[in-house]
């Protein structure tokens, strides 16, 4: 059979038997080239299936290690792994499950000065990331370098699936992230993964999803999420497609500062206080007031014995924050407590320091004993 050898039309048996797939949609994937930003939680699932489909060429763009909490659900990788670049695991990984196939790992962050030669190299791409930042440069890549971007999201029980700037058959290209999201929401109200949970199954359906849409696409097979937004719901199984219109006013020049685009600088600063500050603080008995803006669960795993009072609902309990001495916010690594500062200078607080680094800072560097997660 052209282009497939004996191993491999062994392999790909089932998919040869798929009226309107056989050979043909077969080759075209393995002729495919799919750029993966993200080897985490989405990106496991749609590297496995995309790799065991017979993609031909993957890249792995990850600049992350394996940690115990990625184990959950990064269904990936094993024990075997923590400590090492999530990018090269997967590799390993991924030759392992199916040797016919290329397995490129980028051991680097997908930044404005790399993105468009990695996009252009590529014949789509998918986004297995679980920021703003990265998600609209991903974006403006894919568009700046007519590519196909396959879309995904999760937060606790829900996700979404998309398919962006897909060409269509009058030579045009369908809506972009953009179009769906024309500006990024305020940091204060975008929790990620880590801060507002995830249930480990949920990235497992996403990614899936994410890679199907990526195999109608390459093979050319079935409708793809072009001009819809997917949403799942797995605590109730509730899902629905809603429709995406084209912005006519909506044009993309070139990549931007997407730091700054989604996490405006403030013009007033957020003051800072080590660890080792605040336990000189502590060992000479300086007043101040300890505010943790986790959720209940982690302070039950692990605490510095301040007054729990989550982000969510720090605005409205802000009468508790003492006025007559310093007030110090901490969070797990310091970027929920940023945000929670600058929600109260907005309120017109100013005695506020960050525990710079949170609790993982305390426990590296003052108590070891610690439990961190």
């Amino acid at each position: 059979m052209e282009g497939l050898n004996t191993a491999e039309i062994k392999r790909y048996a089932r998919h040869l038997a798929i009226p309107g797939f056989g050979p043909e949609g077969q080759r075209r994937l393995k002729q495919s080239r799919v750029l993966v930003i993200g080897a985490g939680g989405l990106g496991s699932p749609v590297l496995l299936y995309l790799a065991a489909a017979g993609v031909g060429h993957l890249q792995v763009v990850d600049f992350d290690i394996v940690e115990a909490s990625n184990l959950q659900r990064q269904v990936l990788f094993t024990e075997a792994d923590l400590g090492t670049p999530k990018a090269e695991a997967a590799a390993r990984h991924l030759t392992a499950l199916n040797p016919h196939i290329t397995i490129s790992p980028v051991l680097k962050p997908f930044t404005r000065e790399n993105a468009r030669a990695l996009v252009r190299g590529a014949d789509l791409v998918i986004d297995g990331t679980d920021n703003f930042p990265t998600r609209y440069l991903s974006n403006d890549a894919c568009v700046l370098e007519s590519k196909p971007l396959v879309y995904g999201s999760i937060y606790r029980f829900e996700g979404q699936v998309s398919v962006f700037n897909l060409l269509r058959e009058d030579g045009s290209r369908g809506p972009n992230y953009r179009d769906l999201f024309p500006t990024p929401p305020p940091p204060e109200l975008v929790p990620n993964c880590a801060e507002g949970g995830v249930l480990g199954v949920l990235p497992g359906i996403i990614g899936s999803l994410q890679a199907n849409e990526a195999i109608k696409v390459l093979a050319k097979i079935g409708e793809p999420l072009d001009g819809k937004l997917y949403l799942f719901d797995a605590a109730t199984l509730f899902s629905r497609t809603i429709s995406i219109a084209k912005s006519p006013e909506l044009k993309i020049e070139g990549l931007i500062d997407y730091e700054q685009f989604c996490n405006p600088v403030r013009s007033e600063p957020i003051p800072v206080l080590t660890v080792q500050e605040l336990d000189t603080w502590r060992r000479n008995g300086r007043a101040h007031q300890l505010i943790d803006v986790r959720e209940p669960y982690e302070f039950e795993i692990a605490n510095l014995g301040g007054q729990l009072i989550p982000l969510s609902v720090l605005a409205g309990q802000k009468d508790e924050l003492a006025k007559d001495r310093p007030v110090v916010i901490h969070c797990r690594s310091g970027q929920r407590s940023a945000r929670a500062v600058q929600q109260l200078q907005e309120a017109g607080l100013h005695n506020l320091y960050n525990l710079e680094g949170g609790i993982l800072a305390w426990a590296e560097q003052i108590d070891p004993a610690l439990p961190t997660y």
